[in-house]
């Protein structure tokens, strides 16, 4: 069985009527409850911020190489997106 977490973008529908899918729908304006967001605060914080760029492959390089860097972070990534209220 799966979990998926939407937050309340137009384009996330929950129209998925699947058997092992539920579908969890996070309140309007509530960020700090949405993962990817702690995830993409910290990358921007650790790799991203504070930089100027030449071209926009140096953004999209930059962006890859903070996403590997961070990709490495096994514990980082749980204490980011782990949610005592998703753990069973």
């Amino acid at each position: 069985h799966a979990v998926v977490v939407m937050d309340g973008a137009v384009w996330h529908k929950d129209r998925y009527n699947l058997p092992n899918l539920t579908i969890l729908k996070l309140p309007p304006y509530s960020p700090e409850l949405n993962p990817i967001e702690q995830v993409w605060q910290y990358i921007k914080q650790h790799w991203l911020s504070n930089r100027c760029f030449d071209s926009y492959e140096t953004i999209v390089d930059a962006a890859c190489q903070a996403w590997c860097n961070f990709a490495k972070q096994v514990e980082t990534i749980k204490s980011l997106t782990a949610r005592k209220w998703a753990i069973l």
